[in-house]
């Protein structure tokens, strides 16, 4: 059994459909107080293992632990220390968000004070104060999204999961729940867990794991998994791109691709490199980007697509 310093732990974790292998040998460690991604495109077996490590699928090969319990010997258990907020919403649209509150804490057994306590000051945690009478019906998608994670926390889980959850929202709402999730790390020592397909999302992240076709594919921070690429991507556009990308193969020993975007070239310092290479060059240069490795970059590199 993992220590309290571990939220998540997994070993051969695997889960069959039939002869279908939805996710296959997964091994994850993933440790207390930290947000902790799960990324990987759309039927990468990211809703699968959730769903193990919830208690709601049970697993066809392999052990995992959650908060310190066993997800099949000690389901139960589980479901007490953890919180979950799924891609769907499901709130009841015609109680208030207190209600909402209210009603789960009873369903966890706590008391009617003590549930009216812990909504009032989740409520308030998530910035939603002054929309506590108000019904679900009625609110913004982003409102709905950061009640439903007040919901899920006013049990006082150890671990909250949650599976794509800024989906839909734009970019504004998106930043708020995000520090709303900080927060509730920072100060309060919460482990999430949270799958995405995003990958401007999962820069948010502590640790990464990148997961495709069901399997582990690499794992680390967002600054680690970058450094294997460990180079930024230069892109010019000139009046005659194959005659620049002979003089940058010539002259600076970079090996370049040419296609309609233009002259595309890997180096260790893009920036420091674009005053040379213009200088060297005698074809006009309409443009030059310089762009440091992007988590898009190290899924390409590990299994030779890009997550988009």
């Amino acid at each position: 059994m993992p220590g309290d310093d571990i939220a998540v732990r997994t070993e051969d974790l695997s889960k069959l459909y039939g002869t279908r292998e939805a996710v296959v040998g997964l091994g994850l460690t993933v440790p207390a107080g930290r947000i902790f991604g799960f990324l990987g495109p759309n039927g990468a077996g990211k809703t699968t293992t959730i769903g193990m490590l919830c208690t709601l699928l049970r697993p066809t090969l392999g052990d995992a632990w959650v908060a310190g319990a066993h997800v099949v010997r000690e389901a139960a258990l589980v479901r007490r220390r953890i919180g979950v907020v799924f891609q769907e919403q499901t709130l009841d649209q015609d109680l208030t968000a207190l209600e909402s509150m209210r009603l789960q804490a009873e369903l966890y057994g706590l008391s009617r004070p003590a549930a009216r306590a812990a909504g009032t000051a989740l409520l308030g945690l998530m910035g939603l104060d002054d929309r506590s009478d108000g019904v679900v019906r009625t609110l913004s998608g982003g409102t709905r999204r950061r009640l439903e994670i007040a919901r899920a926390l006013v049990h006082g889980p150890r671990v909250l999961f949650l599976d794509e959850p800024t989906a839909g929202l734009d970019p504004q709402t998106r930043a708020a729940v995000w520090e709303h999730l900080r927060l509730l790390c920072r100060e309060h020592g919460l482990t999430v867990f949270l799958t995405t397909h995003h990958l401007e999302e999962a820069e948010h992240c502590d640790r990464i794991a990148i997961i495709d076709h069901g399997e582990l594919v690499t794992e680390g921070s967002p600054r680690e998994l970058k450094s294997v690429i460990g180079a930024d991507l230069v892109t010019l556009r000139t009046d005659d791109d194959e005659r620049v990308a002979e003089t940058v193969r010539r002259s600076f020993g970079l090996s370049t691709e040419t296609g309609p975007d233009g002259v595309r070239l890997r180096a260790p310092d893009g920036a420091a490199l674009v005053p040379r290479l213009c200088a060297e060059l005698t074809v006009p240069v309409r443009s030059v980007t310089v762009d440091s490795p992007t988590l898009d970059d190290v899924f390409l590199h590990h299994t030779g697509r890009t997550i988009r």
